[in-house]
């Protein structure tokens, strides 16, 4: 079992930054964030690779930026620049071991985190 939690959400206004931690505490080959709006279906935001692959959904290219640690492999962040009111969601962090293709897709990943909330004003 994998234990994931997540840091670093937080109310901004529109144009605002936030960066998002995610600590995995066991082996990791893929971490990946996701977000969930009231009302709406979880959905893909970017994803991370050990070897550094990275991919993102294409409403956030170019505004964030997924990344590993340097010195911990298994601790991934969000840096979201240019946040917008429709960013507004709960942020979930999941993790997988298996070495698998890096993906936004939520059925490849087993073990999640609880969320963190993000909330945009205009």
């Amino acid at each position: 079992q994998v234990e994931v939690v997540e840091s670093g959400g937080g109310s901004v206004q529109a144009g605002g930054s936030l960066r998002l931690s995610c600590a995995a505490s066991g082996y990791t080959y893929n971490m990946a964030w996701f977000r969930q709006a009231p009302g709406k279906i979880r959905e893909g935001v970017a994803a991370i690779g050990r070897g550094g692959r990275t991919t993102y959904a294409d409403f956030v290219k170019g505004r964030f930026t997924i990344s590993g640690d340097d010195n911990a492999k298994d601790i991934a962040y969000l840096q979201m620049n240019s946040l917008k009111p429709e960013d507004t969601a709960m942020y979930y962090c999941a993790v997988d071991p298996r070495l698998r293709t890096t993906t936004i897709d939520e059925r490849a990943y087993e073990y999640w985190g609880q969320g963190t909330q993000v909330t945009v004003s205009s």
